[in-house]
């Protein structure tokens, strides 16, 4: 009896941490919600902002200042490559051709696909689903593999170049190949899955600003890409904001296309463009049509490392990225 006891209480337990993880809260404050990777969709059809981030998860709002979540949104085939469980990475919403896709990066950790230097590669790649509305649920499309299996890929964004045709912009993870790069590929008219192979744009060692220390303290390129996100100012110069390190700090810097197409040459700015510890970066417009930047920061509470969404004024009305002050809805 006793340990019926113990093992009900046990099961108790379990049931109302689950509980408590799967509870809509309402009201919510942008500042009180953590998050990492924020990405926000304002869909002008039904007047909501809806943002999603890593952890597979969506807040919804109607103006910014207070948000309902977290709702789960994302489905995907547990006899697929990412197995029944798969982390879920910097989800990214985007409205094209009138359905709504959910670029993210999964991670099937029961999987190992290489061993560099000591750090064991798990099975990771940037992938898309798919749905007829904004708020989900999210699921597979066609092709079930976008990007090569023996290489690990993540932050997977999405541009249509001046071709006309759709692409992946993604990172190539650093702890495979140490130094790591940004790269783009094609995806079919309906982005059911990708043509061809990838191709590098630029690497972490072109980076002026993004910095670590090596073996003996001297200065070097850090060697981390992480969060590509395109945009274009008014003027029609293409840019992308990504970030890095400086040292231990997470840091979000901006490089512009020579040529006005994806393929560069990309030339970066010698300084990073938000303060220190804020990055992982995407650009949106209000409802109203105030541009935005959505980042998150880094911060240590009670012990536990946590991420948390901000938003920055941004100018794009010159020929670069000005980034203004916090902005509070």
């Amino acid at each position: 009896m006793k340990k019926l006891f113990v093992l009900s209480l046990l099961l108790i337990s379990v049931f109302n941490l689950s509980a408590q993880r799967n509870k809509i809260r309402q009201n919510v404050p942008l500042d009180s919600i953590v998050l990492s990777d924020p990405f926000i969709l304002a869909d002008e059809a039904s007047q909501m902002y809806y943002m999603t981030g890593t952890g597979g998860r969506m807040w919804k709002s109607p103006d910014l200042k207070l948000w309902e979540g977290p709702y789960k949104v994302a489905q995907t085939d547990p006899a697929s490559w990412m197995g029944p469980r798969p982390m879920i990475w910097a989800a990214e919403l985007f409205h094209y051709q009138n359905k709504y896709y959910y670029f993210a990066t999964f991670t099937n950790r029961e999987v190992k696909i290489d061993t560099v230097r000591g750090n064991v590669i798990e099975r990771r790649a940037s992938h898309i689903l798919a749905s007829d509305k904004p708020d989900g649920p999210y699921v597979p499309m066609q092709d079930s593999i976008y990007l090569p299996e023996d290489l690990p890929t993540l932050d997977g964004t999405f541009w249509v170049d001046t071709d006309g045709k759709p692409y992946m912009i993604y990172c190539g993870e650093w702890l495979a190949n140490w130094n790591g790069t940004m790269e783009k590929i094609e995806l079919k008219s309906d982005l059911s899955g990708s043509i061809g192979e990838g191709k590098i744009l630029f690497r972490a060692s072109d980076s002026p600003w993004s910095k670590e220390k090596d073996e003996d303290g001297n200065d070097i390129f850090n060697k981390v890409t992480d969060g590509p996100f395109l945009f274009k100012t008014e003027t029609g110069r293409l840019g992308m904001i990504w970030t890095s390190w400086v040292y231990n700090v997470y840091t979000q810097g901006v490089a512009y296309s020579q040529s006005g197409t994806l393929d560069g040459p990309w030339i970066h700015e010698e300084e990073p463009i938000t303060p220190p510890n804020f990055g992982h970066g995407m650009l949106f417009q209000t409802l109203e049509g105030q541009w935005l930047m959505s980042v998150h920061s880094h911060k240590v509470v009670d012990g536990r490392y946590i991420r948390v969404p901000h938003l920055f004024k941004v100018d794009l009305s010159g020929d670069k990225l000005v980034v203004g002050e916090i902005y509070n809805p």
